[in-house]
């Protein structure tokens, strides 16, 4: 009988490392670099699509598919020593890591910025900067486990969606 609950339990047990498990219309974000935004896809729709900044260099922010796999408030920027809500931090007021190129959610993120001039851009060392206001209303919006797409086409964002099943994650 213990067997069987074990099996049970390890049967229900999410697979997904982290996070929940992404299920049929889980969020989904979209990163064009060729147009500088980013699309929060959501129950098979394009919900909103915010400017964003990508890296100087097309090399440094890297295409793929990818996973959230962290998140912080106010975020400490440890190459400088600058505490989380320091208007000195270039990190802004949020973190939405992914784990681009086996990085462990610490190297790559979507982020606020304190240098909001910067969005529209290829200015960053390869993160996507939002403007604070854009990356503080997507934040709770996206669970650790949510996939996220980046690319360089011309073609919509809705286009690309489909392409890569967003509206019917399975």
């Amino acid at each position: 009988m213990k067997s069987l609950a074990i099996a049970v339990i390890l049967f229900l047990s999410p697979l997904w490392p982290f996070g929940e498990n992404p299920v049929p219309n889980a969020p989904f974000l979209i990163v064009n670099k060729h147009t500088h935004q980013l699309a929060y896809v959501d129950r098979g729709t394009v919900k909103v699509i915010y400017p964003v900044a990508t890296g100087a260099t097309n090399q440094l922010t890297p295409n793929g598919l990818h996973t959230v796999i962290v998140k912080a408030k106010d975020p400490y920027y440890r190459k400088k020593n600058i505490p989380g809500g320091s208007p000195d931090n270039p990190l802004g007021s949020r973190w939405i890591g992914f784990d681009a190129k086996d990085t462990d959610g610490r190297i790559y993120g979507v982020h606020g910025t304190n240098q909001p001039e910067s969005i529209g851009a290829s200015v960053s060392a390869g993160c996507i900067r939002m403007e604070n206001k854009h990356v503080e209303a997507l934040f709770d919006k996206i669970p650790i486990g949510t996939k996220l797409l980046i690319t360089e086409t011309t073609k919509s964002f809705q286009e690309i969606a489909a392409e890569h099943n967003a509206f019917n994650l399975e």
